[in-house]
């Protein structure tokens, strides 16, 4: 816990630097936070934002929260304000986020839980609705996995000229087939989850630094953060809000090829004589080594 509050300072220069970038990833998870005394848990989150797999910052930062309530999230963007974040935020569809997205937040979508809907159509029902819409989506990706190692402005030109169109028929397809299923029908929903949230689907389209969907966080972040066990000793608010703030450097540290055990202890070491105005320079993403004496 006390290496938790020494860190705090770094860690807030960490989402403060955060919150510069115009894109951003959000994704909330439950986790088991153990009540004290009476050895019953509770169901805490752990909020996590992060720059995309596009940019070359690359930094995350868990926010420990007692609910799932969105004011989590506008708090972390400062929501409202005169400094309120106005970037584009990539999310599932929780409807936490929505305030945001009614104070100059741009929706981002995410094309992998639309396209799940229809696996689990195709999965649980055998519904050739779903098996002609994963054939959209797998073309849709195939633009992707070209596009991934392009500039911005590359990856833009190659959505444009193959991933438009694509969404376009999908579009026309998916208004098609809803008019041909029955209201509150497994289809119907899996459909209309795509038709309700098109726009923030397709937007990535536009914008060659914006990603196709949500699997950076849900991937590459999520699964180190959130080995379950690692929130059970989070006893109360503030010991897992220490927790988040140390996992915030760790994972960053490990994001950037540092060892992350290298990193804290080098930075544990200078922050205390660290100037204030310098402290950026301790951040994962510029962390330099100190040199050793000779």
């Amino acid at each position: 816990g006390e290496c938790g509050a020494q860190l705090q300072p770094l860690v807030d220069a960490l989402a403060a630097e955060l919150l510069e970038h115009d894109v951003l990833h959000a994704d909330e998870t439950p986790v088991a936070m153990l009540k004290p005394g009476n050895g019953k848990t509770h169901r805490a989150y752990m909020w996590t934002y992060c720059t995309t797999r596009f940019n070359e910052t690359k930094a995350v930062v868990f926010d420990f929260a007692d609910s799932r309530g969105g004011q989590h999230v506008r708090d972390f963007l400062g929501i409202p304000g005169d400094d309120a974040w106005k970037g584009r935020l990539v999310t599932d569809d929780f409807s936490g986020y929505k305030a945001c997205f009614d104070n100059g937040v741009t929706e981002v979508g995410c094309m992998a839980h639309a396209r799940r809907k229809f696996h689990e159509l195709w999965a649980n029902h055998g519904s050739s609705v779903g098996e002609q819409a994963l054939k959209f989506f797998q073309e849709l990706y195939e633009v992707e996995r070209d596009a991934k190692d392009l500039s911005a402005e590359d990856r833009k030109r190659l959505r444009q000229d193959r991933s438009k169109d694509m969404a376009d028929a999908l579009h026309e397809w998916l208004v098609l087939q809803r008019q041909k299923v029955p209201n509150g029908s497994a289809t119907a929903k899996a459909i209309d989850y795509s038709l309700k949230r098109w726009d923030a689907l397709i937007e990535y389209i536009d914008d060659g630094n914006l990603p196709i969907d949500n699997n950076w966080v849900e991937n590459q972040i999520r699964p180190i953060a959130l080995g379950r066990s690692n929130w059970l000793f989070a006893g109360s608010l503030r010991a897992g809000k220490r927790a988040a703030a140390v996992m915030s450097l760790v994972h960053s540290a490990r994001l950037n090829g540092h060892d992350p055990y290298a990193y804290l202890k080098d930075v544990l070491e200078r922050l205390p004589t660290q100037p204030a105005s310098r402290i950026e320079e301790l951040l994962p993403h510029r962390w330099q080594r100190a040199s050793a004496p000779s």
